[in-house]
């Protein structure tokens, strides 16, 4: 490895493309990339070993790290992935949910890890704003179609007042609640049989893109779910590898913004999707083209929002603030 490469592990998101292909470089590095068919492979081998320089790591495992004491990584306030929740909640049918209140006493599955970026969210909101507790559910960990098991490197934690535990081996989550066997999901992965219309299967809010469009307007909080992490042993040889880095990702969110806004001159005929031209006009007129800043004066709120969600969830052992989370010298970004 030459000195001045930068070992990335990152999903190739659309925002991210420009970094990837060349576009913006890192100053004074060369990147050398790599991403994974699921993007939590990643997270996994940032915790086995020293195979990354700087990578995406869930909000939640990086927070479960310090809580371990594992201090090897130092945040970065890039946030590559982020996503409304609302719609991330399905239940059965034949459950008797027909809204928020109607969760209380059942038995829900989360994915993957009790406290995954895209359960916190969810449960924070709700009890916000509906007064969920989740301590009053019984909950079922698993994957949504396929088995997803992160024990190894993330191991189950929950509060002593919440009933968590894994589903039974060779059953997955999507199943079990086509079925009846849990009420609810919550989950990133949309379950197959969400996907495919099953009737036995509907969202928590009956239109949950009208929800979240409601809760931005009323929040300003476009949920985070990753953020990206530094090795500080490659901090310590190359110091300034973080402001490098950030800007080039900075830079890459605004070339690829600036693709989209170019492509309102021909109705975006460079995307596949039909009639993206109107809801890239209806997300323009409402997300102000701020919604996907890099740094922290653009998403303290939403970093701290998710962190009072963790600590009072039981997921962390202390209230963690954004300092605690990310570099110093990139606390004024």
């Amino acid at each position: 490895m030459g000195d001045n490469e930068l070992r990335l592990g990152i999903n190739r998101y659309d925002h991210v493309q420009p970094l990837l292909d060349g576009r913006v470089g890192v100053k004074g590095y060369t990147i050398r990339h790599e991403d994974a068919p699921i993007v939590s492979e990643i997270f996994a081998r940032t915790f086995a070993g020293d195979r990354y320089d700087v990578s995406e790591l869930g909000l939640t495992f990086f927070l479960r790290a310090l809580d371990r004491g594992d201090d090897r990584f130092v945040g970065i306030p890039v946030f590559p992935n982020r996503h409304f929740r609302h719609s991330s909640i399905w239940v059965n049918v034949d459950s008797g949910i027909k809204g928020p209140a109607d969760l209380v006493g059942k038995t829900i599955g989360e994915l993957a890890v009790y406290g995954h970026d895209a359960g916190i969210w969810p449960k924070g909101i709700l009890s916000d704003e509906h007064g969920f507790r989740p301590e009053t559910n019984r909950w079922l960990i698993g994957g949504p179609d396929w088995p997803m098991h992160m024990e190894s490197w993330a191991p189950l934690k929950t509060p002593e007042n919440v009933d968590a535990r894994y589903a039974p081996e060779g059953k997955f989550l999507g199943p079990m609640l086509e079925s009846g066997e849990i009420d609810a999901l919550f989950s990133a992965v949309v379950p197959r049989c969400a996907l495919d219309k099953s009737p036995r299967v509907t969202t928590l809010f009956a239109d949950p893109q009208a929800a979240e469009r409601d809760y931005y307007r009323r929040t300003g909080i476009f949920p985070i779910m990753h953020m990206v992490v530094i090795r500080r042993e490659f901090l310590r040889r190359h110091p300034d590898a973080a402001r490098a880095v950030f800007n080039a990702f900075t830079e890459s969110v605004d070339t690829t913004l600036a693709g989209y806004e170019n492509g309102r001159t021909d109705h975006h005929m460079d995307v596949m999707v039909p009639w993206v031209s109107p809801l890239y006009e209806a997300n323009r007129e409402l997300l102000q083209a701020g919604h996907w800043k890099h740094g922290m004066k653009a998403n303290r709120q939403t970093i701290d929002t998710f962190l009072r969600y963790a600590f009072e969830q039981g997921i962390t052992d202390r209230r963690y603030a954004c300092e605690d989370l990310f570099l110093d010298e990139l606390l004024d970004t």
